[in-house]
């Protein structure tokens, strides 16, 4: 059975076997029950520090949801990552870490950063997500808004609306003001050139 460690652009973390093209981590979310029944407690973060890891590190090994470790948890693609909240981890991504803070104007240190990121992105108290209104012109490719059918990716003219299994047919990019997931100080990111990693369907790869 899959385990609660896929998020979703609009904050969901959800049971679901697709695959992650990055890992991501908050602390620890699970209880010591966790690596047998694969859930999470009601905690949805447990430090400010929200990051985006490579798959892959120095050959590290590690075991899912293991009694006190932090919580694995697994993105379709980057910028899914992006809209959850998190940023390029600065250990496994340290050129993409350095070039995403660059491109969000800020020369403070990382943990400055995760302050405003954290104060952007979350609803205090409540482990929601924060999603102010904006006008769909004004936002940078690779954000994600909230529609009346869920999530979905801007890109050009068009949006790509998303599920769990990953990008679905693009329509055409919707008009006028939506909930935008992708917190602000990531969006100046995106406005000042920073590309995340896509995993666009085959006609737009």
């Amino acid at each position: 059975m899959p385990r609660q460690n896929r998020v979703q652009p609009d904050g969901q973390i959800l049971a679901h076997p697709t695959r992650g093209a990055f890992m991501g981590n908050r602390g620890i979310l699970h209880d010591a029950s966790a690596h047998q029944h694969g859930q999470l407690t009601h905690r949805r973060w447990r430090h400010k520090a929200w990051v985006c890891c490579v798959l892959s590190f120095k050959n590290r090994q590690r075991q899912l949801m293991a009694r006190n470790r932090y919580t694995e948890l697994f993105f379709y693609d980057e910028a899914v990552a992006l809209a959850a909240g998190h940023r390029p981890c600065a250990e496994c991504r340290r050129a993409d870490h350095k070039a995403f803070l660059a491109a969000a104007d800020h020369s403070g240190s990382a943990p400055d950063f995760d302050e405003q990121l954290h104060t952007a992105r979350a609803i205090p108290r409540v482990y929601g997500q924060n999603r102010p209104l904006a006008e769909t012109a004004s936002l940078p490719d690779a954000t994600f808004i909230l529609t009346d059918t869920g999530p979905a990716l801007l890109l050009d003219d068009m949006a790509l609306p998303f599920t769990p299994q990953g990008y679905a047919t693009p329509i055409k990019r919707p008009q006028g003001t939506h909930p935008v997931l992708t917190p602000a100080p990531t969006r100046i990111a995106l406005h000042n050139g920073f590309r995340p990693t896509l995993r666009l369907p085959a006609q737009l790869a």
